[in-house]
């Protein structure tokens, strides 16, 4: 019950202007409002007075199957409708853990009182949520068992002043975000600006829409594939990446040299005791 009234909630919020609006007067959704089960996607909404007057377009018939739409129902407590619920998750983004007077202002519905029982209730102690991450925890522990402890330097990277030497050694990675100034490809995003996908695409313009879409995705794999190297191999903190490659003999360092190419290919652990075979 619990999974199913969540994944209801995924398409509602507070404001009307985050939904489409009516297909039939183009008016804003106030819920209830009417969802066709048979149409889209994208999904085909009206508001009550276009569906009770039998509103038709395009594929679209009075006599289709719908759905009224409203979050005006309980999923954790009695007490507490799911459209509470999405706006006391999203105070609590907006506001942080713990500001329980500020979140209740937000809400409008609920006390500060009510508001921190809650969310600590069904939130943080709730058993269901601690099994899962219990269980998560442990497989992840379990898949990293019998794998060797290797040195990250990038776990506790240096804070350089911005556009300093050492700031640009670390390719203005920002500790404080976990992530670059600038993207690898950092343009990407430039060709999806100005798609919108409508209902009145012919079928080669949507291939070629989707095909813009999924050439987006393979250049978001290889931005997030290339991170991965970076943070597994430690080579954010290039100078104690340095240190650690001095560890080896001359010979050693020079062969690491060589094969650093093929790091991209092996796990930071199994490159490690690649090289390290080599210097027995």
């Amino acid at each position: 019950r619990l999974s199913a009234g969540m994944d209801r909630l995924a398409s509602f919020g507070n404001d009307p202007f985050d939904k489409p609006p009516c297909r039939g007067c183009s008016s804003y959704l106030m819920e209830p409002y009417i969802k066709c089960a048979e149409c889209g996607p994208p999904p085909f909404l009206m508001c009550l007075q276009c569906f009770a007057r039998g509103f038709e377009y395009k594929k679209h018939h009075s006599d289709h199957k719908y759905e009224i739409m409203t979050s005006d129902f309980p999923i954790l407590d009695s007490s507490w409708t799911a459209q509470e619920e999405m706006a006391l998750l999203e105070a609590v983004m907006d506001c942080g853990f713990g500001n329980w007077q500020d979140v209740a202002n937000q809400i409008r519905t609920k006390t500060k009182e009510e508001c921190e029982k809650h969310y600590m209730k069904h939130f943080i102690n709730n058993p269901l949520f601690s099994s899962t991450l219990l269980t998560l925890k442990q497989v992840e522990e379990a898949k990293s068992a019998d794998m060797a402890i290797t040195f990250h330097p990038s776990d506790d990277p240096p804070r350089p002043t911005f556009d300093s030497v050492l700031s640009r050694d670390m390719a203005g990675y920002m500790p404080a975000r976990a992530d670059f100034i600038e993207e690898f490809d950092n343009y990407a995003e430039w060709d999806l600006r100005d798609i919108d996908f409508v209902e009145d695409d012919s079928d080669l313009l949507h291939a070629l829409k989707i095909a813009v879409v999924e050439i987006y995705h393979s250049r978001l794999k290889e931005r997030q594939r290339r991170k991965k190297i970076i943070r597994d191999h430690g080579l954010i903190s290039l100078r104690k990446f340095q240190i650690l490659e001095r560890r080896y003999p001359k010979e050693v360092q020079d062969f690491y040299e060589i094969l650093r190419r093929f790091a991209r290919i092996l796990g930071s652990a199994e490159h490690d005791k690649f090289i390290e075979s080599h210097a027995l």
